[in-house]
């Protein structure tokens, strides 16, 4: 299956297409009721896998890994991971492309930002020279096959971002986001620069951009929005809020709508013997 073409045909469909961001299996299987789409942010992965920010911590073959996992579980949505700066190194990039193509991945996101690297909403970020980056990027793309590529920014002073989504929308990069972009003003000023280049934006809770409905940012000129932490930080609010009720019931379990049949029920679902084998 051509699962980037796949992700290329809904991109280029009217309207802006989600991709819900999840950091484990478990909260993959319940956004796969909802939506088709999902994104794996290094953000999510860097906090349940290694509970550690997301600044540079994450090791390839483990989002290989979890890749893996995911397509295996989910045959019919679009994946769409995050690969940070390609793990430092051009040709480890291109190794990782490589890998995430063949495990049935629909498209990565490379960015721009150099060592020590940053949360794309996070004060301090620095990005390599843009030839530097441009290089890394065209290997990238002459690496994959079918695979959806993403090139992003991290630039924050302004005419370098202006400069910077100009010279990706130039490649043959698919999507262009600039992360952590601050208004809806901003937005207009990136899609003058990119001309027919989709574009893609990034909602993040308490990030730096403004929130904004699917509709608001179709009429924006955008193709594609990542919401990259919704499934972490509820499960936050989530379980802190649980254990804080079981405190304070001395240990008694409430009753719940959640339990062990709801919970089998919905993993079952992942078990590969139960997909269409055309799919998967």
């Amino acid at each position: 299956m051509r699962y980037g073409q796949l992700l290329r045909e809904e991109v280029s469909a009217p309207g802006t297409t989600p991709l819900i961001g999840i950091y484990d299996m478990y909260s993959a299987s319940i956004a796969a009721q909802h939506y088709n789409g999902f994104f794996v942010s290094g953000f999510g992965f860097a906090a349940s896998y290694y509970g550690l920010p997301d600044i540079g911590f994450i090791a390839w073959p483990d989002m290989v890994a979890f890749a893996e996992r995911l397509r295996l579980a989910f045959p019919a949505h679009h994946l769409l991971v995050d690969i940070d700066d390609g793990y430092v190194d051009p040709e480890v990039a291109c190794h990782v492309v490589r890998r995430l193509e063949r495990a049935g991945v629909s498209g990565v996101i490379l960015e721009d930002q150099k060592r020590p690297r940053r949360c794309g909403h996070a004060d301090g970020k620095q990005v390599l020279p843009l030839q530097d980056y441009l290089d890394k990027l065209e290997l990238v793309l002459r690496t994959r096959d079918d695979l959806l590529v993403v090139a992003r920014t991290d630039a924050t002073e302004e005419a370098d971002i202006l400069r910077r989504a100009a010279a990706l929308a130039a490649t043959h990069a698919d999507v262009v986001l600039v992360d952590g972009v601050r208004s809806v003003d901003w937005i207009h000023r990136i899609r003058q620069v990119t001309g027919d280049k989709p574009l893609l934006f990034n909602q993040i809770g308490g990030g730096k951009s403004p929130r904004l409905s699917l509709p608001e940012l179709t009429a924006l000129g955008v193709d594609v929005a990542i919401y990259s932490t919704p499934c972490l930080f509820a499960a936050h609010t989530a379980i802190d809020t649980a254990l804080a009720d079981l405190k304070r019931a001395d240990g008694r379990l409430p009753e719940a709508p959640v339990g062990v049949r709801a919970s089998t029920e919905l993993l079952e679902r992942n078990i590969s013997r139960h997909h269409d084998p055309v799919l998967a």
